[in-house]
């Protein structure tokens, strides 16, 4: 571990990043024209106290997860994130594990789209990163591990994932996913990560058994749901899919379908900035 080397390169990446860039307001008071370290822990989930530790050289050796937390925080490019790795002392993650890290340039995206829920999401449906609006609108679905990191297999197993949406549109959404899983399987053909998803499927529901056979194929790019928002009543939301060139990961975006619907994530927007204050981008707890 180089931990003066860890230290410079942290400090340098936190002070070249603008607040506007991660959703911070910058106010006219700061005087960093980067971020400050409490917002890096506070982005990062870790403590302030750590995060001084690593920037004056003093630190144990943070943790591959901390240091994943730390470039997604920084908005670290690939390469960037590799010499992170480098200069902490670890081997930066293989090639399987980075396609479950959410790209930076669609983390970017993430932060430009502000007020517009949006999250990036893998080819089989795992949510790899959230903004604030999306976090406010659906909570977090970022920490969940194992098959239920799959919202596919979520929703065919755990009654309250369809509980947030339209009874109505509860057969369309099941064969959506079937059908975006039946794209993602083809593309992968061999992949043994696909093929014990749909073996752990087809065991655990007799639903998932009945689309699966009638072969229906269709990846997922435009669509319409209805959310039954605790806090603000039904949300009919138009969901845009932005698909990376290799199909790996999609960038998910939400607006308001009608003007109804637009008051309500307005309302939204106004209970989540009372309950989380400007800077709060981090995620409610659980």
């Amino acid at each position: 571990m180089e931990r003066d080397q860890l230290a410079d390169f942290l400090r340098r990446r936190r002070e070249a990043i603008r607040p506007a860039e991660v959703g911070i307001a910058g106010g006219p008071r700061r005087r960093t024209s980067g971020l400050r370290r409490e917002e890096v822990a506070m982005l990062a989930g870790m403590s302030v106290d750590y995060v001084v530790r690593l920037e004056q050289g003093r630190s144990s050796q943070p943790s591959p997860q901390l240091l994943t937390a730390l470039a997604r925080a920084l908005r670290l490019t690939d390469d960037e994130r590799d010499h992170l790795f480098h200069l902490a002392g670890h081997q930066p993650p293989p090639a399987d594990a980075v396609a479950g890290l959410a790209r930076a340039g669609l983390v970017r995206m993430l932060d430009l789209l502000g007020d517009t829920p949006a999250m990036v999401v893998s080819d089989l449906g795992e949510v790899l990163a959230q903004n604030r609006m999306s976090l406010l609108l659906a909570g977090d679905h970022t920490g969940f591990s194992g098959d239920r990191r799959y919202l596919v297999y979520r929703w065919f197993t755990d009654p309250a994932v369809r509980a947030a949406g339209a009874p109505e549109e509860h057969e369309h959404q099941a064969r959506q996913l079937v059908a975006d899983l039946r794209a993602a399987a083809g593309r992968r053909s061999g992949d043994p990560v696909v093929a014990r998803l749909i073996d752990r499927l087809r065991a655990a529901s007799e639903e998932f058994r009945r689309i699966w056979a009638e072969h229906e194929v269709g990846v997922r790019r435009a669509d319409r749901k209805t959310l039954l928002h605790p806090r603000v009543g039904r949300l009919v939301m138009d969901c845009e899919t932005l698909v990376t060139p290799d199909h790996g990961q999609l960038l998910l975006v939400l607006t308001p379908a009608d003007a109804g619907t637009r008051e309500r994530l307005d309302l939204l927007r106004v209970l989540g900035i009372e309950e989380f204050p400007a800077g709060a981008t981090g995620a409610p707890e659980r």
